[in-house]
């Protein structure tokens, strides 16, 4: 895909090149594993793939890995230079973070926190899953109150999308503090970047596109320009659902706004920039990585 990170696409030739093996193995520990963790949790979960040959656990019925999460990682590899370590803001179970640790390649590092019991507790099995303990720093912690005393490159965040009392707060904790912002806003993830970005960094995010003017204010407000914005289609016929946001604290330019990513067409399938995109996800035309 045009403006494609090269360090992304060379992270996709790389596992092309481990061929099916390493997913396969990962895939099997996954799959010992369900049982046992189900077990433990004491509610039904699935496995899912991520990206290359990387899986998670998902509950079955809490909050899922959507094309949110995804269209940011990827967003994230497009708009960064080659860098070596990321911070993940509120990484819930991992599927932004771990998604860009992937495309980054070999040698990078990924610090990640999530104040969730119930997600960090599945953080930590994705990333042990995956044999990824030696990359990956996961912070079981409130963004809020995040004070590293280090500075990353490349910082992304997928932020509740919703202020509350701007609809019904689920019963399910993981869904409602997923969709409502019950720890911080835009603007917290924001703040939280801004004490660990380097000075040539960028913040990578996505917020609702009805929401828009609302998270330009909330982000700009806290000193970030605005360098690119990317509106999320989810189907030819119908209206942006959410946008892609990279922002930096030394830009001094005027913001572009890209382009529209169009996810689908009327009859669902996949679009062929979507399909370009899937394949540096490691995925098939389809949208799978399944291994059985």
């Amino acid at each position: 895909m045009e403006g494609l990170n090269p360090l992304a696409t060379a992270s996709v030739l790389a596992q092309v090149a481990f061929g099916t093996g390493m997913a396969s193995m990962i895939h099997q520990h996954f799959v010992s594993r369900l049982a046992p963790l189900e077990r433990e949790m004491g509610e039904e979960l699935v496995v899912s793939g991520l990206v290359g040959p990387y899986r998670i656990f998902q509950r079955a019925k809490g909050h899922r890995h959507g094309i949110d999460d995804a269209t940011t990682a990827w967003y994230a590899l497009q708009k960064s230079p080659p860098v070596k370590k990321t911070l993940d803001l509120g990484t819930g179970i991992g599927t932004v973070g771990l998604a860009v640790l992937w495309g980054l390649g070999e040698g990078a590092k990924l610090t990640c926190v999530e104040a969730q019991d119930i997600s960090y507790k599945l953080l930590s099995e994705n990333i042990r899953g995956n044999g990824l303990d030696g990359c990956v720093r996961a912070i079981h912690g409130d963004i809020r109150e995040l004070d590293l005393g280090e500075r990353f490159p490349l910082i992304t965040g997928s932020p509740p999308y919703f202020p509350i009392g701007n609809g019904t707060l689920p019963e399910d904790s993981q869904k409602a503090h997923a969709r409502f912002e019950l720890r911080g806003d835009v603007g917290d993830y924001a703040r939280a970047a801004k004490r660990h970005l380097t000075d040539d960094g960028l913040f990578v995010f996505c917020f609702p596109f009805q929401q828009k003017s609302r998270c330009i204010k909330l982000v700009t407000e806290v000193g970030f320009r605005l360098m690119t914005i990317r509106d999320v289609v989810p189907m030819k016929s119908k209206p942006a659902l959410f946008s892609l946001y990279c922002a930096s604290l030394s830009f001094t330019g005027a913001v572009t706004v890209e382009d529209p990513l169009v996810v689908a067409f009327e009859d669902g399938s996949y679009t062929p920039e979507m399909r370009a995109l899937q394949a540096t996800r490691g995925f098939g035309p389809e949208g799978t990585n399944v291994i059985t």
